[in-house]
C-alpha cells in the first residue's frame, strides 16, 4: 500500500512539472489584416467599433469620448525559473498601422496608447489627457499594473506635476500618464538624419515595438508607411528593468484612446500583429496593401446662416482693400530700404546677410527653432540652403538693449576677423530696423556647460575623461591664438563653460566675444567697469578693473578645475572651487577632486596634471600665472609643472575685499560694461542703433 502511494505521488509531481513546463512555454501569436470577421477576438468598450470595411475605430471626433480595444485572451508575460521564485518578463513583439484624423488642421487630440493591462477593459478611465487609460484619482498608483506606449498629439497641456506636455511625442508610461521616457516624433533616414512628421497627419503610420526579456531592452520604431521600408535606427532603444514591477503573470494587450472638450481626433487601427513566448518572438510585418484603405482626411464642416455669410463677405472686401493698400506701402518702403548707404565699417566687414534670408532660414524665428537664450539675445537654429549640413545659428540681440548693441559691435570687430579651429566661426551679421543679428556656424552638441551638468541629469550620460582632457587642451589652444598668435592681442574677458561650444568631433570652440577687448602688442588695455562672471574673475579685476591676458588665464584655470571636478566654481559664497582643490593638494588627496561620476574611468596622471595646471593658472599673484603657451606645453607634457608656492591662496581679507567690490558691478551671471573708444575704432554704436 505504501509503495502504491509513493508511486502515485511521483506520477502527480511529474504531471504538475509537465503542465508547468507547457505553461512556461506557451506562446501567443495573432495577425489582423483588418478586423472584419474577427469581431469575436477583440473586446471593445466605450466609443470603439469595427467599421464595415474592417477598420478598428477607437474614437470618432466627438468631444470627451474614450474607447478601448483588447485582444480577448490574456497573454502570459512572466516566466519563473524552475526551483526559483525569481520571475522575468518574457520577450514580446508587436506591430500595428494606425491613422489619426484631427477635427481640423490645427485642432486635434488627445491621442491613443498601446497598453499592457491586467484587465481587458479600463473601467473608470477618463477621456482627454487620461487617454481612456487612467483617471485623476489613480494616475500614478503602483497598483495599476499598466504599461503604455503613448502617442500624444496635444501641445502645451500641463501634466499632473505641473510641467508642460510636449505635443506630437511618444512616451513610455508606467502606471501613470506622466511619461518616464519620451521623444519627439521622428524617424531616421538613410543618412542617419532625423526627419520630423506629425502623428495627426491623416496618413498611415506603422509602429514596431520589440521587448527583449533577457536584456530588458525595448526598441520602438515609428514611421510613415509611404517610406516603404522600416528605418534601420529605432526612435527609442532603452533598457526598462522596471517593467518587471508592472507586469503580472497574465496581461491583456490592446489600445486605448480619448478626445477632449476642445481637442478631438478620430483614431483608427488598420492592422495589428503580435507575438510572445519562444526564444526570439517577432511580430509579423504588415503589408499596407493588404490592409483596409485608410479613412479620408477631411475635417468636420460647420454651416453658417445667411447673415453670417453676408458679414464675412463684407469684412473680406474691406480687408482685401486694406491689404492691397498695405502691400503697396510695403513695396514702396522696401525700395527705400534697398537704397541704404553703407558706412565705412560695413565695407570693412562685408559679410552681411539679408534679413529676409534669415527670416526664411529660421521659419520666421519660431519658438521651436530656439536653441539657447542669453542675457542679451536669443539664438535660433536655421538652414540657408537645401543641404542638411549647412545649418546656422542666428543670435537675435534683445531690442533697445545698449549692452546688446555693444556686444553686437564687439563681436563683429573681434570675432569677425579671427579664424581658428577652436573659435566659433562668425559667418556674418545683419541689421534690420531695430533688429541686430549675428550669424554663426551651427554647433549641434551645444555648450560645455550642458555636457557637464544638464545632459547627465537628463540622460545619465557623463562626459568621458578623454573628451574632457581634449576639450581642455582645445580651449587652451584657442586662447593661445587670441593672446599671442593673432596680429593684435585679444582679451576674451568671459571664459566659462557656457561660452564653449562642442562640435560633432568633440572639438571645443570658444565663443561669445561680446565682452572681448583688442589692443596692439606693447600697449595696455584700459577699462572703466568690472565685467565678467562671478567665480571666473581674477582678483586683480576688483582692484584696478584692467583685464589682461593673465585674467583670461585665471578664468581658464577655474574652467580647467571645473572640467576635472564637475563642480561649479562657487555657490552662495561659502564655497570656492580653487580653494577646495588647493586644500586637497595640501593634504595629498588631490585626486579626490576628480568628478565622482567618472568612477575609475579616468587617467590618474592626466587628472593630477590638469588639476596642478588649473591651480597654477588660478594663482592670486598675476606674475606667477603662466602664459597660455606654457599652459599648453604643460598639458602636452612638454614641460614639468612648477610647484605652487605657499602664498597661492586667498587671505580672509582679500576674499572679503573681493566680495565687497563685486557690489554694483557684477551679477551672478555677467556684468554690464563700458568700452574705451580705442578698442572699437571703426564702428559707431549710434549708427547701429539708428539702423543705418
Amino acid at each position: 500500500m505504501g509503495k502504491a502511494k509513493s508511486m502515485f505521488s511521483l506520477l502527480l509531481l511529474l504531471f504538475l512539472e509537465i503542465v508547468s513546463v507547457r505553461a512556461q512555454g506557451a506562446t501567443t501569436e495573432f495577425v489582423f489584416r483588418g478586423f472584419r470577421g474577427n469581431q469575436t477576438e477583440i473586446q471593445l468598450e466605450g466609443d470603439s467599433t469595427i467599421k464595415p470595411n474592417g477598420l478598428l475605430r477607437l474614437t470618432d471626433r466627438n468631444s470627451n469620448v474614450a474607447g478601448t480595444a483588447f485582444y480577448q485572451n490574456p497573454v502570459r508575460l512572466l516566466d519563473t525559473k524552475r526551483n526559483s521564485t525569481k520571475a522575468t518578463v518574457r520577450s514580446f513583439s508587436t506591430s500595428f498601422v494606425f491613422v489619426i484624423i484631427p477635427s481640423s488642421s490645427s485642432n486635434g487630440g488627445f491621442g491613443f496608447t498601446f497598453t499592457l493591462s491586467p484587465t481587458p477593459n479600463r473601467t473608470g478611465a477618463e477621456s482627454a489627457q487620461y487617454l481612456g487609460l487612467l483617471n485623476k484619482s489613480n494616475d500614478g498608483n503602483q497598483s495599476n499594473h499598466v504599461f503604455a506606449v503613448e502617442f500624444d498629439t496635444v501641445q502645451g497641456f500641463k501634466d499632473k506635476d505641473g510641467t508642460n506636455r510636449i505635443g506630437n511625442h511618444i512616451g513610455l508610461n508606467f502606471n501613470s500618464l506622466n511619461s518616464k521616457i519620451q521623444e519627439p516624433v521622428v524617424y531616421y533616414n538613410n543618412d542617419g538624419q532625423k526627419e520630423e512628421f506629425q502623428l495627426g497627419s491623416g496618413e498611415p503610420i506603422q509602429v514596431f515595438l520589440d521587448y527583449d526579456g533577457p536584456t530588458k531592452t525595448l526598441n520602438l520604431t515609428v514611421y510613415p508607411t509611404r517610406l516603404g521600408s522600416k528605418p534601420r535606427t529605432p526612435l527609442i532603444s532603452r533598457q526598462i528593468p522596471y517593467l518587471l514591477e508592472i507586469v503580472k503573470e497574465e496581461m491583456f494587450v490592446g489600445f486605448t484612446a480619448a478626445t477632449g472638450k476642445d481637442q478631438s481626433s478620430a483614431h483608427y487601427v488598420m492592422g495589428w500583429s503580435f507575438s510572445s513566448g519562444g526564444k526570439n518572438p517577432i511580430a509579423e510585418t504588415l503589408d499596407v496593401s493588404e490592409l483596409p484603405l485608410p479613412p479620408p482626411n477631411t475635417a468636420k464642416k460647420r454651416g453658417y446662416n445667411g447673415k453670417v455669410i453676408a458679414l464675412i463677405v463684407a469684412l473680406s472686401t474691406v480687408i482685401s482693400i486694406m491689404f492691397v493698400l498695405l502691400l503697396i506701402f510695403m513695396i514702396h518702403k522696401k525700395r527705400l530700404q534697398q537704397e541704404e548707404i553703407l558706412e565705412d565699417w560695413e565695407i570693412d566687414h562685408p559679410h552681411r546677410f539679408q534679413y529676409k534670408d534669415l527670416y526664411s532660414a529660421t521659419d520666421g524665428f519660431k519658438e521651436n527653432r530656439i536653441v539657447g537664450t542669453g542675457g542679451f539675445g536669443t539664438v535660433f537654429r536655421g538652414k540657408i540652403s537645401s543641404s542638411s549640413s549647412d545649418q546656422i545659428a542666428v543670435k537675435k540681440i534683445t531690442p533697445n538693449s545698449m549692452q546688446g548693441v555693444r556686444e553686437f559691435v564687439a563681436e563683429i570687430e573681434s570675432l569677425g576677423k579671427l579664424s581658428h579651429k577652436n573659435l566659433v566661426n562668425l559667418r556674418g551679421w545683419c541689421k534690420h530696423k531695430n533688429d541686430l543679428l549675428l550669424i554663426y556656424d551651427y554647433i549641434p552638441n551645444g555648450s560645455l556647460d550642458s555636457l557637464l551638468y544638464s545632459k547627465p541629469r537628463q540622460s545619465g550620460a557623463v562626459l568621458s575623461w578623454n573628451a574632457r582632457f581634449q576639450i581642455a587642451k582645445g580651449i587652451a589652444s584657442g586662447l593661445l591664438y587670441l593672446h599671442e598668435e593673432w596680429e593684435q592681442i585679444v582679451v576674451h574677458r568671459d571664459v566659462k563653460p557656457s561660452n564653449v561650444l562642442i562640435d560633432d568631433d568633440m572639438n571645443p570652440r570658444l565663443g561669445d566675444f561680446g565682452l572681448a577687448r583688442l589692443h596692439e602688442r606693447g600697449s595696455q588695455t584700459h577699462t572703466t567697469v568690472v565685467v565678467g562672471t562671478i567665480g571666473y574673475m581674477a582678483p586683480e579685476l576688483t582692484r584696478n578693473g584692467n583685464a589682461s591676458s593673465a585674467s583670461d588665464v585665471f578664468a581658464f584655470g577655474v574652467l580647467l578645475l571645473e572640467i576635472v571636478s564637475g563642480r561649479k566654481p562657487t555657490d552662495s559664497g561659502t564655497f570656492f572651487l580653487a580653494d577646495w582643490v588647493m586644500e586637497l593638494e595640501t593634504s595629498g588627496e588631490i585626486l579626490s577632486a576628480v568628478d565622482p561620476r567618472l568612477g575609475s574611468g579616468y587617467d590618474g596622471e592626466e587628472a593630477r596634471l590638469a588639476l596642478a595646471v588649473g591651480l597654477l593658472c588660478c594663482h592670486q599673484k598675476v606674475e606667477f600665472r603662466p602664459p597660455m603657451r606654457m599652459v599648453l606645453r604643460y598639458l602636452n607634457r612638454d614641460e614639468d609643472v612648477p610647484k605652487i608656492d605657499d602664498n597661492w591662496g586667498y587671505s580672509d581679507s582679500s576674499r572679503s575685499n573681493l566680495g565687497s567690490k563685486f557690489g554694483g558691478y557684477v551679477s551672478s551671471d555677467r556684468a554690464s560694461s563700458s568700452y574705451a573708444s580705442s578698442s572699437l575704432t571703426r564702428i559707431s554704436s549710434a549708427s547701429v542703433i539708428s539702423g543705418r
